[in-house]
């Protein structure tokens, strides 16, 4: 019985470290899946409305065209209730034509299926 007491006290410590993660300001999830994270074999369930767009501000950090990717510190965003912190966005080449690292931009992303792709995006 030991071995489950403590695969149960992992998993609980596991959750709560992620429940308090949103609360972390400045937090970084750098090329991170925007989709629940499995622990332990669970999934967590996204607390966002799948297809809810957002409008955010933020400054290009990193652009991965291969990947079509773009990092962006930005800052908070209540309607998706997210604190400030730097993320990857899905984007197409096109979006990011103009785009360069240090830019201050705004724009609208979707989230859909777990995932965080830029919609609009200008300096």
């Amino acid at each position: 019985m030991k071995p489950i007491r403590i695969v149960i006290a992992g998993t609980l410590a596991a959750l709560t470290l992620a429940a308090h993660a949103q609360d972390m300001p400045g937090m970084k999830m750098d090329d991170m899946p925007m989709n629940s994270m499995p622990m332990n074999g669970m999934q967590m369930k996204p607390q966002t409305p799948q297809g809810q767009q957002a409008t955010a501000e933020g400054t290009i950090k990193a652009i991965n065209t291969a990947k079509q990717q773009v990092t962006i510190a930005h800052g908070a965003v209540p309607a998706v209730q997210w604190p400030p912190m730097t993320m990857a966005f899905g984007a197409t080449a096109e979006q990011l034509k103009g785009l360069a690292v240090g830019d201050r931009v705004t724009f609208v992303f979707r989230l859909e299926g777990g995932a965080a792709t830029v919609v609009s995006i200008g300096k």
